[in-house]
């Protein structure tokens, strides 16, 4: 197996971002496959503990604040602040909503028509977002994907339109390239977390029908398995998703495994795949967590890597090929919790490593 080796040279104690407790995944250990997706579903439904879905609200304050202090909205560019009106927020309470940053409410990013309004689904709040509402009602229950023959445009630049996705016609949304990979993963959840129940919901809605192709593994239309991977790969998990992901484990107790391991979608649905898989989809990096070297297995060559603080500041950059069985020694690493991102032409691949 080709390794390139990553020794990290230990000066702090301690991890600065909570991770999945020990052993919550060890089912899935040494999996691949639909099993590896079955026993995923086992681990995030007997974990799940759902929460009244009017309880969402605070949720939203702590989970999807920008740092402004505003809310974080996918769909739009505003100015919202958490709380109804008659506290000086944008927080919908029913009314208005004609006009674009008037008022937020939430958005089950897998419309409620799909899987008939039904629970715990309706108040998951993996899938459950703060959003414009004008935007909202201009999705109403459209399937993703990319659009052409723009009829609608926020102010984030999300749009409705034609479809330009070969495999679906019709109306169809697309959200900005920052959040495709988010909207991705969530897909990923809920074809895991509900894959007994999500074969029935195909013929629900028209717009649903479009995505789901009745099964209970593969889950996807062609078409949409290949779009959501494609979003997945180009745009990796973001520190937003990963501390969304930890506030939902204290939420209602499970999380999103393709947050935690965004290699398990391409090791889950890669013989389901009509395109290529990444070059980088069998990169496997252990130990991690780790107190000492970290290996990069699966790969040939990587003409680019960078490690990255999770505060963002750049911590090494090799801009030269690096080939089989070379090592980068990184001097006084302090511990904690960075991405590795690896870039190969125009395909990249983000790791999470933690050091401690």
């Amino acid at each position: 197996m080709r390794k390139i080796t990553l020794f990290l040279s230990l000066i702090f104690s301690g991890v600065l971002l909570a991770q999945p407790p020990a052993g919550y995944y060890n089912a899935a250990q040494g999996l691949s496959g639909y099993p590896l997706k079955t026993a995923l579903s086992q681990i995030i439904s007997e974990s799940h503990n759902p929460q009244a879905y009017n309880t969402h609200w605070s949720f939203f304050e702590v989970a999807d604040v920008l740092p402004n202090g505003k809310v974080w909205d996918l769909y739009a560019n505003c100015n919202f602040t958490f709380g109804t009106p008659i506290n000086g927020g944008n927080q919908d309470v029913g009314t208005g909503g004609n006009i674009e940053c008037e008022f937020f409410n939430r958005e089950h990013t897998f419309p409620t028509s799909w899987f008939g309004n039904s629970e715990p689904l309706r108040s998951d709040v993996v899938q459950v977002l703060p959003v414009d509402k004008k935007v909202n009602g201009e999705r109403g229950n459209l399937a993703y994907a990319f659009v052409s023959s723009v009829s609608f445009e926020s102010s984030n630049g999300t749009k409705r339109g034609t479809s330009a996705t070969p495999g679906v016609t019709g109306q169809v949304f697309e959200v900005i390239d920052e959040y495709k990979g988010d909207i991705a993963r969530i897909f990923f959840y809920i074809a895991t977390r509900y894959e007994n129940d999500i074969a029935a919901w195909q013929t629900l809605n028209p717009d649903g029908d479009k995505m789901l192709d009745g099964s209970s593994q593969r889950v996807f239309e062609q078409w949409a398995l290949d779009l959501l991977y494609q979003w997945h790969l180009q745009d990796p998990v973001s520190d937003k998703e990963i501390t969304r992901n930890n506030l939902t484990y204290t939420y209602q107790n499970n999380r999103n495994p393709f947050v935690d391991n965004p290699q398990w979608v391409q090791q889950i649905w890669s013989n389901s795949l009509s395109v290529t898989p990444n070059v980088f989809s069998e990169i496997v990096v252990a130990p991690n967590p780790s107190k000492g070297a970290v290996t990069i297995s699966g790969v040939e060559q990587v003409e680019e890597i960078q490690l990255i603080h999770i505060n963002g500041q750049l911590m090494m950059q090799v801009k030269q090929p690096v080939i089989t069985n070379s090592s980068i020694e990184l001097q006084q690493l302090p511990t904690g919790f960075y991405l590795l991102r690896l870039q190969q032409g125009s395909v990249s691949s983000t790791h999470k490593i933690i050091v401690h």
